[in-house]
């Protein structure tokens, strides 16, 4: 059966890659699995029927059949559960590989994000400047730590995993902040991700919706 998620019919990361869908989406090039797409407006997203998928009224979303899922990485983690190719065979590097997706979650994300708003609500509050350099040292701690345990290797933990895919979308975040360039491992790091096939479908797919919304 093939899945559908849901996807902003008008993204306000202006075709960047950097909405959510676009975790799920590279998930799904990944292991070769078709995928249907509904776009949802804003106003959409707040109604019953949304709220019916997603309790907070937010995307991706998927359904198969009579599964209906939410949340970027519960959906990255069930796909790479049922189809090769984003998971590890043995047990214990298959452990390892969920942990990264959650510390790409858990860890990296909520200082980047934190970044992310304070740019866009607080800009104007008269101790932006202050708190702007906190914010952004918490990240650079983070990504110090993350560079020292990638080293040389190419990916997180010997090959590509669904770790790989969470960590590289978390880090894209960072994309013209210039943090990211401060830690070369990194930005080589998810250079390497969006070489990938499977990411060059799904971001092409994300931006011709982007396109299309703009010159529709």
């Amino acid at each position: 059966m093939t899945p559908t998620i849901t996807a902003f019919e008008r993204s306000p990361d202006r075709g960047r890659g950097q909405a959510r869908d676009m975790r799920v989406r590279w998930a799904l090039e990944e292991v070769g699995q078709s995928y249907d797409v509904r776009l949802v407006s804003f106003p959409e997203l707040k109604k019953p029927a949304h709220r019916a998928l997603h309790p907070f009224g937010q995307i991706p979303t998927y359904e198969e059949g009579d599964l209906v899922l939410f949340e970027s990485g519960a959906i990255v983690l069930h796909v790479a559960e049922r189809h090769a190719g984003l998971l590890p065979d043995d047990a214990n590097a298959r452990a390892r590989a969920i942990t990264w997706m959650f510390a790409a979650l858990s860890t990296l994300e909520p200082p980047i994000v934190d970044r992310e708003i304070a740019r866009l609500v607080e800009r104007d509050e008269p101790w932006f400047a202050q708190r702007m350099p906190i914010v952004e040292d918490r990240i650079r701690g983070r990504l110090g730590e993350l560079s020292v345990r990638l080293g040389d290797a190419g990916w997180l933990d010997d090959a590509f995993s669904a770790g790989d895919l969470m960590m590289v979308m978390v880090l894209r975040r960072l994309n013209g902040s210039g943090l990211l360039e401060e830690y070369p491992s990194l930005a080589a790091y998810v250079a390497r991700g969006e070489a990938r096939p499977a990411f060059k479908r799904a971001f092409a797919a994300q931006l011709a919706v982007f396109t299309a919304a703009s010159t529709g």
